[in-house]
């Protein structure tokens, strides 16, 4: 029977080997062989690999060993080639060329061990570096690229049931991020005070506070440098962080822009009070209390729009990237000996966001 269905194969008589493989014993080990066979040329990769896999796992011929291990080896190597493939076509368009970020969106826990064998499959890894790369929460900046390579590898990994997008450095660095100086107003619509340039008066922008979309939070650290003594007593200069800026950016879809707020550039003694009625007896004094205040009237006013605060752990992937970072506009202005890739890093979190909002 097993001759009659090689001969089948030759000729690629599939509908004939259909019919063989069903009188024979479903858990004979070669008849399981010959259904994978069977699918791997009939287009059915997946579950053909699976079997193959399995019998390496389970089979004792060695026959049988060799042959299913060949026929994992056939389906790598169509896989890679298959990829090959669709990259240079993904990149044939010269604005494909562009360089961009692909983002890794957060998974459910239940849900990474069969992500992590469908992303090694996609990106040609070992699961379990796959399920470390997968995040549970917040995103992850996983490959920087040509935007038409990361774009082919965005849509597989999508059509595997992982989530994740891709943006091209032009649309992020078109992105429109106004410093805020104060809150004039916000009763009804919202009124707020744009910082401009140094020499010249804000402006103002009016918004409803239905227009936001989401909000990004994020403390970006302030590095000084100090002495410190190794174990042997002798003075080291060394760079620590002393303290964090806080952030809050508001996105405004309508309006086409980010509102960004920071304990550092807010004018606290200017425009809208910011003592609620259980401070009307305790005037705000510290910075802490200032950012406080703002972020509860941000609760109050923007109840049910998602807030994104993972930038710290995204900021650890993005880190990595320093030339790509390098090419961002900021928008941030701390006081400090040098500029730090979490600026931009921040920059690239809430830009992301904006483009390609997920909700909370």
């Amino acid at each position: 029977m097993l001759n009659r269905i090689e001969t089948a194969f030759q000729s690629g008589n599939y509908p004939e080997i259909t019919q063989l493989l069903g009188t024979l014993d479903e858990t004979d080990p070669w008849t399981q062989f010959y259904r994978a066979r069977l699918w791997e040329e009939t287009g059915k990769a997946e579950q053909a690999e699976s079997t193959y896999r399995s019998l390496l796992r389970q089979a004792a011929n060695q026959k049988l060993v060799l042959a299913a291990r060949q026929g994992v080896e056939r389906l790598q190597m169509e896989r890679v080639q298959s990829r090959k493939q669709g990259i240079a076509e993904a990149i044939a368009e010269p604005t494909k060329t562009e360089t961009g970020v692909l983002i890794l969106a957060p998974i459910a826990p239940e849900q990474k061990t069969k992500a992590a064998q469908a992303m090694a499959q996609v990106m040609n890894i070992e699961p379990y570096s796959a399920r470390m790369l997968l995040p549970s929460r917040g995103l992850r900046l996983y490959r920087v690229g040509a935007i038409g390579e990361l774009e082919f590898y965005g849509q597989q990994l999508i059509q595997k049931g992982i989530p994740a997008f891709w943006s091209a450095l032009s649309q992020l660095k078109a992105v429109t991020v106004h410093p805020v100086l104060r809150f004039e107003s916000i009763a009804g619509m919202a009124n707020v005070a744009l910082q401009t340039g140094a020499e010249q008066a804000p402006q103002s922008l009016s918004f409803a506070w239905t227009d936001v979309s989401a909000r990004v939070e994020g403390q970006i650290p302030i590095f000084e440098e100090v002495l410190d003594r190794d174990s042997r007593g002798k003075l080291l200069r060394k760079e620590k962080t002393q303290d964090y800026a806080n952030f809050c950016d508001l996105h405004l879809p309508k309006q086409n822009c980010i509102l960004r707020l920071s304990d550092s550039g807010y004018q606290f003694n200017r425009g809208v009070s910011l003592e609620s009625d259980l401070q009307a007896h305790q005037p705000l004094s510290t910075a802490w209390a200032n950012w406080r205040s703002v972020s509860q009237i941000l609760n109050q006013k923007l109840p049910q729009q998602p807030v994104w605060s993972d930038f710290e752990n995204f900021g650890e992937t993005a880190l990595e990237h320093h030339e790509f970072l390098s090419k961002l506009t900021t928008n941030i202005d701390l006081f400090r000996r040098e500029d730090s890739d979490w600026d931009p890093a921040f920059q690239l979190y809430s830009s992301l966001l904006f483009l390609n909002p997920l909700g909370g």
